[in-house]
């Protein structure tokens, strides 16, 4: 029993280190850079100009290719590593604060957003190796594998759903506002608090839709067989262009997407963390 609470609270003074606060406010400012890139990247599939993926891999290719973009990545993967670390600590010792049901959704959030920032981290850290390598296509032969084996039809539609779980769950959480409650309210505006409300309204939405969407398409090529539809958040986004009014509604998707970029940027500063 002793062992156990030396643990926690080794665990407790672990999460609540100065540096790994800054390290993860500074991710979020990375993080809001890569929506800002992926909505641009939205943009320009919503008319046609553009042969980048429309995922965070493409932002990443994109901003790797600037000037001072090496750097960028690194550091960006770093700011993204420790949220991962933060967000694990969530998962184990945090949202004491919140009652029983809602603190189990809440630490299921944070896992999952601990696997995201890692995918992220190790995904900036793969395109400054190799800023050739191509996510969406990787994903397309690794679900056209899946598919051959014994129940790898059965793994992929599993994880589409999966994934269209998470996106609903993101639009949820958006329309309800959910989010504030994780901002230090207290501290702004009447005008910040406003501005970061609808940003957070907006980006959650328009990410939850994507997500679903890419969820669908992935469930749709599990039971077609048709691999070339799991090819992630870059199929959603072309499939969505093509539909009647397609770049109307990718551009909603790349507004909202660029929204959640802003929101990011507040975070940095109003995030309990």
């Amino acid at each position: 029993m002793s062992l156990t609470r030396n643990a926690g609270a080794a665990a407790a003074q672990a999460a609540n280190s100065r540096w790994l606060e800054l390290l993860t406010r500074a991710g979020f400012i990375g993080y809001g850079i890569v929506h800002l890139l992926f909505a641009w990247l939205a943009l320009q599939i919503a008319f046609g100009k553009s042969g980048e993926e429309g995922n965070q891999n493409g932002a990443l290719r994109t901003l790797g290719a600037q000037p001072l973009g090496k750097f960028l990545l690194v550091a960006i993967a770093v700011g993204l590593f420790a949220m991962a670390i933060w967000q694990a600590f969530e998962a184990v010792i945090g949202h004491r604060g919140v009652p029983g049901r809602d603190r189990l959704f809440e630490r299921i959030a944070s896992v999952v957003r601990t696997i995201v920032f890692v995918w992220l981290g190790w995904t900036a850290i793969k395109v400054f190796q190799d800023a050739s390598a191509n996510a969406s296509r990787q994903q397309e032969q690794l679900s056209e594998k899946l598919m051959t084996s014994g129940d790898g039809r059965f793994l992929v539609g599993l994880a589409g759903l999966v994934l269209a779980a998470i996106g609903i769950g993101m639009v949820v959480y958006g329309l309800k506002k959910k989010f504030e409650k994780n901002l230090k309210t207290g501290e702004m505006s009447p005008r910040t608090h406003t501005v970061a409300r609808r940003l957070g309204m907006a980006g959650y939405v328009a990410r939850g839709v994507v997500f679903a969407l890419a969820g669908l398409l992935i469930v749709v090529a599990a039971v077609k067989y048709d691999p070339e539809k799991a090819r992630g958040l870059d199929a959603a986004l072309r499939t969505l262009r093509d539909q009647s009014y397609g770049p109307a509604l990718l551009t909603l998707a790349a507004i909202g997407i660029a929204a959640f970029g802003i929101y990011c940027f507040l975070q940095s500063r109003y995030r309990r963390v």
